[in-house]
């Protein structure tokens, strides 16, 4: 990582001191400092850095201007000079603003671009430092994955990512592959992922106790997204390697699980597929099987997510876990309603819905509840088939697809679907332009509280 946190404050560390806006006097500053800050109108601006000069050319410390927010300190792991640093005063958030400065820190470095800053800052006291490396790492996992473009992660090296994290924690994995998805009832990842080179799969990944809680996890796959026959804009494709955020996402969360040894039964599905166009693609106007029974008309090739996603929550609810989660970068719907920061979540159980708020405000991990309005649920009719995968008029986008998947999850009484754009379209102080993890930290607290 860029930014090391060390227990032991270092010798030759230097003071940041968390400046308030206009609030320079209370901050308790040497005098050479506020006159320096004076001197560069420096007030405390929110995200601002000001670094101190010292004696003979060196440092003496650094201003930062504290927001509302204690993820805004990450950005300090792009502004401060390389070195030793400590906290002159302990921020009111100690383990978030730890956490924001490894967060900070983060560059993707696969095709050259250079690592962040060396910086070395001592942890706060009352830090849980092994904390913060896990849900670090597994922060760093799912930006990983998502910014890494469909040449260098198909489906098949989307299994290889799995394959990794289960060694790395004596998970056992199996793996569902091609034609054997018919044989095994899986029609819809197969239909989904047909018409690719990678031939489609279900990663099937299992953790824990035997007689631990269940908690399962479901991730989309789709390592890439044309719009199948129903092709979409080039514009809409530029993004589209990140279709598989929320496998990226739910991959990064069971790292976290399983490297703080939960006392649950974890297992991960990650239906995993590339959304192509060839001779066998799958059709608009098609009439699938899926493994419920239930049949799907195909309105509309390019809602193929939930397809997939349908299939393998439909096997996470034949065992009824004790919490079902899935994870998708589904609709532009939520984008437009909630934008790119804020996922929208559902589900029908008011305790985890309360849990799930209450999370992700202690952890600053934006979510949001949306309804299950049942009477949307009609906009999914089809005139030949159980169930069409899209609506006809288009509205309420996210919750009719939302809808569609509650139609697979009859016997969990917990479940929760997040839809998640796992992408930061500019810059943050935790994180620059390119794949996020979002929901994972808020879930990590509720399955910790419940289960550890």
């Amino acid at each position: 990582m860029p930014v090391e946190l060390v227990e032991q404050k270092p010798e030759a560390a230097l003071p940041v001191y968390l400046v308030a806006k206009d609030a320079l006097e209370a901050a308790a500053l040497p005098p050479p400092a506020i006159a320096w800050a004076r001197a560069n109108g420096f007030s405390g601006e929110a995200g601002r850095t000001l670094v101190l000069p010292g004696e003979g050319g060196g440092l003496a410390g650094a201003l930062f201007g504290i927001g509302d927010s204690a993820l805004a300190l990450g950005a300090l792991a792009r502004t401060l000079p390389e070195g030793d640093w400590h906290f002159a005063s302990g921020p009111a958030q100690p383990e978030l603003a730890a956490l924001a400065l490894v967060l900070g820190g983060y560059v993707f470095t696969r095709y050259g671009k250079k690592p962040g800053k060396a910086l070395r800052f001592a942890l706060p006291e009352g830090v849980d430092a092994a904390h913060v490396r896990r849900v670090a790492d597994s922060v760093f996992l799912a930006r990983d994955l998502v910014n890494t473009p469909t040449s260098d992660l198909g489906p098949v090296e989307l299994e290889e990512a799995a394959r990794k994290l289960a060694a790395a924690h004596g998970a056992d994995i199996a793996v569902i592959h091609g034609d054997d998805l018919l044989a095994r009832n899986f029609p819809m990842i197969h239909a989904v992922g047909r018409a690719s080179t990678g031939a489609p799969r279900l990663i099937d990944m299992s953790w824990g106790p035997g007689d631990a809680p269940k908690v399962t996890l479901v991730g989309k796959g789709v390592c890439f997204d044309t719009g199948g026959l129903d092709i979409k804009p080039s514009s809409g494709m530029l993004l589209m390697k990140k279709d598989m955020g929320g496998a990226a996402n739910v991959l990064g969360l069971a790292s976290m699980i399983m490297a703080a040894k939960l006392n649950v039964r974890l297992r991960v599905l990650i239906p995993a597929v590339e959304n192509s166009i060839a001779g066998n693609a799958f059709r608009p106007g098609d009439v699938l099987r899926s493994r419920k029974g239930i049949t799907v008309e195909i309105g509309n090739t390019d809602a193929e997510g939930r397809l997939i996603l349908a299939d393998a929550l439909a096997l996470a609810d034949e065992e009824q876990p004790a919490l079902l989660i899935d994870m998708a970068t589904l609709t532009g719907a939520a984008r437009v309603a909630l934008g790119p920061d804020l996922p929208p979540f559902y589900t029908a159980d008011e305790t985890l819905a309360a849990d799930l708020a209450q999370a992700s405000v202690a952890v600053e991990d934006p979510l949001w509840r949306m309804p299950l309005w049942r009477p949307y649920d009609a906009k999914l009719s089809s005139r030949i088939a159980d169930i069409n995968n899209v609506t006809t008029d288009g509205f309420a986008g996210s919750i009719t697809a939302a809808l569609f998947l509650k139609r697979f999850v009859e016997k969990t009484h917990s479940w929760a679907h997040f839809d998640i754009f796992a992408w930061n379209p500019a810059d943050r102080p935790y994180g620059l332009t390119g794949g996020e993890a979002q929901g994972i930290r808020a879930l990590e607290r509720v399955i910790a509280n419940r289960f550890g």
